[in-house]
């Protein structure tokens, strides 16, 4: 198990956010607060085993998915 650290910006109000996400071999999807405006941001996370790479995925949490 890993963690990986990285700034985002909120997909709300562009605010630049530290994240540690802690990396395991399922995929996580879950929704974290913007800590300056206080909305939910949905993140996604992917470990892509053959590439050796983690993928990280910010949206708004209101946005909906077909």
């Amino acid at each position: 198990m890993a963690l990986l650290n990285r700034t985002i910006d909120c997909p709300f109000c562009g605010h630049a956010t530290h994240l540690t996400v802690e990396v395991t071999d399922d995929d996580q999807d879950y929704t974290e607060d913007c800590s300056n405006c206080c909305n939910p941001m949905h993140i996604r996370v992917h470990k892509d085993q053959q590439h050796h790479k983690v993928q990280l995925f910010i949206d708004a949490d209101d946005e909906q998915y077909y």
